[in-house]
């Protein structure tokens, strides 16, 4: 059985390769994980010597088939155990991250898939990521962001990517959340800012880089 260590080193780099094939930067890889590079490193070349990870020194890493298949596990637990705690335990959807990166490591398969079948199999965690199946398959539709979109047409949120509590929280407050409408009615590059028109003619004005983190998808 992997340690914690090992599945938050895989969760990571395939969070990091967005569900790819890409290499990930070890210095992308050891600040995701709050770690100075050299103690990345090592952990590295442990996971490439168990054949998890493949390793090209001063290029990066990347999962190997039974990295991916464990990754996804893992991730599969997390945003599983995160819609658990949100929609059976009552839970607020900005407080459940932190809570299920601990019980991502402790939670059976068994007691996984009775969880999964008592919420009716969801696709997506309250957050709109989506969930692994069973089988190891993930959603991979690429979405625009509020920084990107078109302006001036109806969206639809689908996903929060960015998952600190201190954002979570000023997405909730301005109502930033999967399934809530907007359009982007400006855009001011040289500003960085973009702004807003919610439901009742509401106005939120947000960083492009904060704008980058929220998913979006045209209403038809």
């Amino acid at each position: 059985m992997a340690t914690i260590a090992v599945e938050n080193y895989l969760k990571h780099v395939l969070l990091l390769s967005e569900g790819g094939d890409d290499l990930v930067s070890m210095g992308e890889l050891a600040a995701a994980l709050a770690v100075v590079p050299g103690t990345a490193t090592t952990m590295v070349k442990a996971l490439a010597a168990e054949g998890l990870v493949s390793h090209r020194p001063r290029y990066g890493v990347r999962l190997t088939a039974e990295g991916r298949r464990v990754a996804l596990g893992v991730l599969r637990r997390h945003r599983i155990i995160e819609t658990f705690l949100v929609d059976v335990l009552k839970m607020d959807w900005t407080e459940v991250h932190a809570e299920a990166e601990l019980l991502e490591h402790a939670i059976s398969d068994t007691v996984l898939d009775r969880l999964d079948a008592l919420l009716g199999h969801p696709a997506t965690d309250p957050h709109g990521d989506p969930i692994p199946t069973r089988l190891g398959k993930l959603d991979s539709q690429v979405y625009a962001t509020l920084a990107t979109c078109v302006v001036e047409k109806p969206l639809r949120i689908v996903r929060v990517t960015e998952q600190s509590g201190e954002f979570l929280q000023f997405a909730k407050q301005h109502g930033l959340h999967p399934g809530a409408k907007a359009r982007v009615s400006e855009r001011n590059l040289a500003a960085g800012l973009i702004t807003l028109k919610m439901d009742r003619d509401r106005t939120v004005t947000l960083s492009l880089s904060a704008a980058g983190h929220i998913l979006v998808a045209p209403i038809k």
